[in-house]
């Protein structure tokens, strides 16, 4: 397991400091603001502590409210809306200064067996260990963001095509990239359905930016996550190599709506993913 992964691990272990209310903190990394995936992921850990362990994430739903400050702790309150016999529904707050920076409504379900299923195919992508590492795929670009391209990450992400900061034209709005945790992770669904959530905010609404050339840290851009909302489908390994196929379907109001699938390497369907960013150039 490398240090970054590590780090995340320790970053998603929530503080209990009373019924319903646990603590979180940011990794020491240079930011301006929490980074959204990290919230979602902390809440969504939050809200599974206060489950039955029979019951597996099945749905969430979150807005971000305001920037995090990544030097001051988060607060989590969670609210028990409902514990029925098959489904568990929780609500989220997530507060530092005394004011909501995000709320996510998040509902569990007990496994069952049988039933309907169907599932979109898999999309056609070269394999994961045909492609470049993060690492090789960003060395041309490591004298533009040289903090940006040496930062640690838990994840091993490969790219299909260029990222969105290789500035190339004529861009569809969408992108492939295969990811998986950078280290063997411990047998617990809830962490791996965590981890994911975490994973799932690092490079969708590149999608809403790729055709038109423009990137977070352009100064005619101003771009924020609105709100994120992921359903899971199917089992899956965040430390086996998932496909993340992204696209985005309308930008507009200076508002991009952006949505993926995640995909195991043997092509079963586990996440449906949907975010809508703020999007506004000047």
């Amino acid at each position: 397991m490398t240090e970054a992964l590590d780090t995340l691990i320790a970053v998603l272990d929530l503080e209990s400091i009373e019924v319903n209310i646990f603590r979180g903190v940011s990794p020491e990394e240079n930011r301006q603001r929490t980074f959204g995936g990290q919230v979602a992921g902390q809440a969504l850990v939050a809200a599974a502590r206060t489950t039955d362990a029979d019951r597996m994430v099945h749905s969430l739903h979150a807005y971000f409210l305001r920037p995090g400050n990544p030097a001051r702790p988060i607060l989590y309150e969670v609210d028990r809306i409902r514990d029925g016999r098959s489904f568990t529904t929780r609500r989220v707050v997530a507060i530092q200064n005394g004011h909501a920076i995000f709320n996510l409504a998040a509902s569990f379900k007990v496994p069952e067996p049988g039933g309907a299923e169907h599932q979109l195919p898999m999309p056609a992508a070269p394999p994961p260990t045909s492609l470049p590492t993060f690492g090789e795929r960003m060395a041309p670009l490591a004298h533009k963001y040289p903090e940006w391209v040496s930062r640690p990450r838990p994840f091993d992400l490969r790219f299909v095509s260029p990222p969105n900061r290789a500035g190339l034209p004529d861009r569809d709005a969408r992108q492939q990239v295969w990811l998986r945790a950078d280290g063997q992770l411990p047998d617990d669904p809830m962490l791996h359905a965590c981890m994911v959530a975490y994973a799932s905010d690092m490079t969708l609404l590149d999608s809403v930016m790729l055709p038109h050339q423009v990137t977070f840290d352009d100064p005619r851009v101003q771009s924020a996550s609105l709100d994120h909302a992921m359903w899971f489908h199917r089992p899956f390994r965040a430390d086996e190599w998932l496909l993340y196929d992204q696209e985005s379907p309308s930008a507009s109001d200076a508002r991009g709506l952006a949505r993926g699938e995640i995909y195991t390497e043997d092509g079963r369907l586990a996440v449906s993913v949907v975010q809508e960013g703020l999007l506004r150039i000047h």
